[in-house]
């Protein structure tokens, strides 16, 4: 029979080989990582893509015909792969922006970019060599050189980026436009319609104006899949210039006039949330509690619930502004009402045929979602 002190040894040796498989692992990863950078640099010295789907396709069935081999689950191999892929693609587009010296000295003025995306854009452009000058109401801490007083300095800056919130945006575009700089300016509002005057205002000036809209957060380490819109207002040589700062990466580049693109963010952004304030709202208003509702929660409902965590703690005066500040937006608002309010109607009048229809159309619908847009 074995002793209580034999076993505790055994699991001790136990425990040591899985802490050297642990390293193990690690360090193969490691191994990994540095051979997909080098990879990386060979496609990019080819003027080829950094992104091969068709690989990424490959690698995948392999891992899953090997986890089927060993035992383990092929969901889990292919959950793996996946990840390994993403830190893969991250290190290759970090390196290719490192490496690009697209800056190459020339300097940048991020009024606002004290903020969330300022700081994000800082720290982007200065991984490109661009020497970055930050202006901001409270003087942020870090390693780019502060302005204090952006009105009344040198605007010689070869790009004016501005990345303040939404209500005063305009307003310091305007105070641009009378200062006329010669560098190339743009913002990087989520909404463009509130931003008309100044925006025109710079363009009437002969400033070389732009105007963009990255569709990610501060957070985002890569941007293969992220896509980031150019507003064009007809100086080309502007929206050029501003692609050219995300030629590097794998961001997806939009190109759409100064209306369509509030018009389409009433429903990508501010329909989005809406739905999810809406939701916890219902909930937060239900008198039930969060834990007693997790106990007893679906795959659906933890799905909606992450979104809606994550858009509850966001910042709630953007969150205003992008519903607030859009000519088109209570357009899709009164979308979001209708359909709640054809859900409701159907469910009260027990018509199945009514709900299994809109179920279909709702199928065929997001089934075109998947479909590639025509440009």
């Amino acid at each position: 029979m074995t002793s209580e002190s034999e076993k505790q040894q055994r699991l001790a040796r136990l425990r040591d080989q899985l802490a050297r498989l642990d390293r193990d692992m690690l360090d193969l990863i490691g191994r990994r990582q540095s051979i997909v950078t080098e990879i990386g640099r060979i496609k990019s010295a080819a003027g080829r893509p950094v992104r091969d789907y068709g690989q990424e396709k490959e690698v995948i069935e392999r891992a899953r015909q090997s986890a089927s081999r060993l035992g383990l689950g092929a969901d889990f191999a292919e959950d793996l792969m996946l990840l390994l892929i993403r830190a893969s693609l991250t290190a290759q587009e970090q390196d290719r922006v490192h490496k690009s010296f697209g800056g190459s000295g020339r300097r940048v003025l991020i009024i606002g970019g004290g903020g969330k995306m300022g700081g994000w854009l800082a720290r982007f452009l200065a991984s490109q060599s661009f020497v970055v000058e930050v202006a901001d109401l409270r003087e942020p801490t870090g390693e780019f050189t502060y302005v204090r007083d952006w009105e009344n300095a040198v605007l010689d800056h070869d790009m004016i980026i501005v990345a303040t919130p939404l209500g005063i945006s305009c307003g310091v575009l305007e105070a641009l436009a009378r200062r006329s700089p010669s560098g190339i300016v743009f913002d990087i509002g989520s909404l463009k319609t509130p931003l008309r005057p100044g925006l025109r205002a710079l363009r009437d000036a002969g400033v070389r104006v732009t105007s963009i809209h990255p569709m990610f957060g501060p957070d985002t380490e890569m941007l293969s899949g992220r896509h980031v819109i150019f507003v064009d207002l007809g100086v080309a040589e502007a929206t050029r210039g501003a692609q050219s700062l995300f030629a590097p990466t794998m961001a997806v580049q939009v190109r759409m006039d100064l209306e369509s693109h509030d018009r389409l963010i009433a429903y990508i952004l501010g329909l989005s949330h809406a739905l999810n304030i809406a939701f916890f709202t219902a909930l937060a208003e239900s008198g039930e509690t969060a834990p007693r509702l997790a106990k007893l929660s679906s795959t659906t409902f933890d799905a909606q619930l992450e979104i809606a965590r994550r858009v509850a703690g966001d910042n709630p005066h953007l969150y205003y502004e992008i519903q607030s500040l859009n000519d088109y937006g209570d357009e899709a608002l009164a979308a979001l009402l209708s359909a709640v309010e054809r859900v409701r109607s159907v469910i009260s009048a027990r018509d199945g045929e009514a709900f299994v229809r809109m179920m279909q159309r709702g199928r065929e619908y997001l089934a075109g979602a998947e479909e590639p847009a025509e440009e």
